[in-house]
């Protein structure tokens, strides 16, 4: 199993618990939605699986590996095959679009070529080839600034997939677009998914979308996985099991 989350636990100061008890696994080449009422739990289970908070208890395996107990290279060498996309894009504004996608090389790089921005002709290819990829073949010089919030998140997306990676987070990706840009980035990381196997892991708050785009839908409610199941049951059990039976959908 690609991804394993075995009984985590997150407690802030505060004394809320964010995450109770959350466990479940997913295969590699799956597209699975967290789903969950505001508060559910959703951004910390994110922020815990991409390594950028640590859990109070339980354990996270990438490949039968355990992610929490790691440390140094072991560490590093699980998250890069973690790539995340953010619902507020996470650029370099003032960047290019190549630069913001060649970003992603610099953990990787020793200290005087990341200072110099140095990455080299293949990595540079690279880059270009994910630009149009995500259909920015003419946005390759372009700075992040003078982009549209779609096109944003399609460099956020190409700068991702520059890691490499076996598993995609993709935290709330079209919250922050229109409808119709929206559905155009849900299409591209499907298309994405379907073409390279890729798995991906997407936050949201959207059930319609999560349920024509996801295969299966993994439920929160006050930091408890309390649903697990194909993306094409009914959203009326849907509601009643993870929102209560509210009746909004985003």
């Amino acid at each position: 199993m690609l991804l394993e989350v075995q009984h985590i636990r997150k407690q802030f100061q505060n004394l809320t618990h964010a995450l109770a008890d959350v466990s479940f696994s997913v295969g590699q080449g799956e597209f699975v939605s967290v789903i969950g009422p505001s508060g559910a739990g959703k951004t910390t289970l994110f922020r815990i699986l991409n390594g950028a908070i640590r859990c109070d208890g339980g354990a996270v395996l990438m490949n039968g590996v355990h992610f929490e107990t790691a440390a140094g290279r072991a560490r590093r060498t699980i998250q890069k095959t973690i790539g995340t996309i953010y619902q507020d894009f996470a650029l370099v504004e003032n960047a290019t679009c190549r630069q913001n996608v060649l970003n992603a090389c610099l953990p990787d790089m020793t200290f005087l070529p990341a200072v110099l921005g140095l990455f080299g002709k293949e990595r540079t290819a690279e880059a270009d080839a994910l630009l149009t990829r995500v259909g920015l073949a003419d946005k390759v010089e372009e700075p992040v600034k003078n982009l549209s919030g779609g096109q944003k998140q399609r460099v956020a997306i190409a700068r991702a997939l520059m890691r490499h990676p076996a598993i995609l987070l993709a935290d709330e990706p079209v919250a922050s677009l229109d409808p119709v840009t929206g559905r155009q980035i849900l299409e591209l990381l499907r298309d994405i998914q379907r073409d390279q196997g890729l798995t991906i892991l997407m936050n949201s708050h959207n059930l319609e979308l999560s349920r024509e785009f996801s295969g299966r839908l993994i439920g929160l409610r006050q930091g408890l996985v309390v649903f697990d199941d194909g993306a094409d049951t009914p959203s009326e059990d849907i509601l009643a099991t993870v929102y209560g039976g509210q009746e909004q959908l985003s």
